[in-house]
């Protein structure tokens, strides 16, 4: 039995006054597993919960297929509910599936194949005999158990009740309900979150053997490039959301060409633009040849020159209509990519070659026990390891936990980004924040806006008033604007866009000063150049890994 396709024709969705959805189509065949990305806020959840039918769209149609799987933020059970009874309604599909096998199995062996209503049993029989083998129902109890350990949840009790588990238990225990199910059609919003490596590489893997179509959103780009066939960019476009075959890898070479492309076409447009403004402008003035008639020539003098004033007028003429039809149709600047500002210049010291910072006998207890590191003032330092171990690593090195030894550079300028970012005056419109903490000169040469990483719009919203992750791109922006000569960042892709995301990648690795970033995002830390510091869980020491001579993180290919 084939399965049905997910389809979506022309979806407009308003929410408070904006339009979030403008015409969106979308068709998600089985086999294909579709990727939603773009900016926060262009609609990628909205856009699942219309698929799903959880939200009705205020103009277009969706089609879906019976018995759709989509990942809530909260599970369509109490509290009270078990680990059991979660289970047991994700395994009734493939339970009926077998009951039904079975019944009509013993009726065919009941009825002759000469009775009438025998052919009605026997298509009855194939079509449930094929849900059957799609949902792969006689599997379905092992595979409960393999994907509850696949998530990290097989040692929990099935008597648990929902109220007891954390949150990331309750959402990854949603999304087993979902894969034990195996629907004909699956939205996940942000599946890999409260995912370690392994549960992440579970998933991938158990996406990508459903037969079904897949429509996912997510920041995850290691995922994106795992599973996804397709990518839709929803970013705002002159013809609506773009269609990219291939995973994220493919997606990224394709807007790398683009760009070189749009960069190639903006220079040559430019060199035509100054010749033209040349033809039309300084030609325009040289009507006749700088000289008089000489005595044998002047019968036809008067000719000639008319002639060529004829000519010249002409082609200025020309000039000044291609000129203005190319001003007219000319393709816009591209714009810059992330960059670090140039940093300021930095006191002149005794100090040489020495470390910015060197930690001695460092112990957090429960998160960190570091013997010895040493940052160099070019270092590029990936921090991994388990929760909290990365964080407190920033804070002993910005020096707002003391915990052993630490020497820093006389004078250094440190900047640190936290995963929760606060400002002392709330009620400041973002720019003025942004203005304020800067200065003038300095927040007139590298514009806010200019930098990408906040809308235009958001820009006289008091800071008190906009998202978490607002708030730290805002706090991005300012290290960017005004790079330190050490730079903290503690998960730093947190809350950005994939594009972002590279572009803020390649941007450290040819930043100034130094820079250490504590990170989970598993795209980054498999791209990373620079030295690597891995603290293992219970253990009293690290280990520091060299991958690559390099300092830099890789481009964005």
């Amino acid at each position: 039995m084939p399965q049905p396709a997910l389809l979506a024709h022309d979806l407009v969705r308003d929410l408070g006054g904006r339009r979030v959805l403008d015409g969106v189509s979308l068709t998600a065949s089985p086999g294909h597993r579709i990727g939603l990305i773009g900016e926060n806020g262009v609609g990628k959840s909205t856009l699942l919960r219309v698929l799903a039918g959880v939200d009705e769209p205020d103009a277009g149609s969706v089609s879906r297929p019976a018995g759709l799987g989509f990942l809530h933020q909260e599970m369509p059970f109490d509290t009270g509910s078990t680990i059991a009874a979660v289970l047991d309604d994700a395994l009734c599909e493939a339970r009926e599936d077998l009951t039904q096998l079975e019944r009509l199995g013993e009726e065919l062996a009941r009825v002759p194949e000469d009775d009438p209503g025998h052919p009605g049993l026997l298509d009855a029989y194939g079509r449930r005999l094929e849900r059957a083998e799609e949902r792969e129902s006689w599997d379905a109890d092992r595979r409960a158990a393999l994907v509850l350990d696949g998530l990290g949840l097989g040692a929990l009790a099935h008597d648990r009740t929902l109220g007891s588990l954390s949150g990331g238990q309750r959402g990854r225990l949603a999304l087993a309900a979902l894969l034990v199910r195996r629907p004909p059609a699956l939205l996940l919003d942000e599946p890999t979150n409260h995912l370690d490596d392994d549960a992440a590489a579970f998933l991938e893997e158990q996406l990508r053997g459903l037969p079904g179509a897949v429509v996912v959103a997510g920041h995850d780009r290691a995922f994106l490039d795992a599973v996804c066939t397709d990518l839709i960019d929803l970013d705002p476009a002159v013809d609506g959301p773009v269609r990219h075959g291939g995973n994220y890898s493919a997606y990224v070479s394709e807007k790398r060409a683009e760009r070189e492309r749009w960069e190639r076409r903006y220079a040559e447009e430019q060199e035509d633009l100054e010749a033209l403004r040349h033809a039309a402008g300084v030609t325009g003035h040289r009507l006749a040849p700088d000289r008089g008639p000489r005595d044998n020539e002047k019968m036809g003098y008067g000719h000639r020159a008319g002639r060529v004033q004829s000519q010249i007028s002409r082609r200025v003429r020309n000039a000044s209509r291609r000129l203005e039809e190319l001003e007219r149709t000319r393709v816009a600047e591209p714009p810059l990519p992330l960059r670090f500002a140039a940093p300021q210049p930095a006191p002149l010291t005794q100090e040489g070659l020495e470390p910015l910072v060197s930690l001695r006998d460092v112990r957090v207890p429960g998160r960190l026990a570091l013997s010895g590191l040493e940052v160099s003032a070019t270092e590029r330092l990936l921090v991994t390891g388990g929760n909290g171990a990365g964080k407190s690593t920033l804070a002993v090195l910005a020096g707002r936990l003391a915990a052993g030894e630490v020497r820093r550079r006389r004078g250094l300028m440190v900047g640190l980004l936290t995963q929760d970012t606060v400002f002392d005056r709330p009620e400041r419109t973002v720019r003025d924040t942004y203005a304020l903490a800067l200065g003038p000169e300095r927040a007139e040469g590298v514009p806010l806006v200019r930098l990408g990483l906040l809308a235009e719009a958001d820009l006289d919203k008091p800071v008190g008033q906009v998202s978490v992750g607002q708030r730290r791109r805002l706090a991005l922006a300012l290290l960017m604007a005004r790079p330190p000569r050490l730079l903290l960042l503690d998960e730093p892709t947190n809350h950005l866009s994939p594009r972002l995301c590279d572009e803020l990648e390649a941007a450290l690795g040819s930043g100034p000063g130094a820079i250490v970033v504590a990170s989970h995002d598993r795209w980054l830390r498999r791209r990373w150049q620079g030295r690597e510091l891995r603290l293992e869980p219970g253990e009293g020491q690290p280990e520091a890994v060299r991958r690559s001579a390099g300092v830099s993180c890789g481009d964005t290919g």
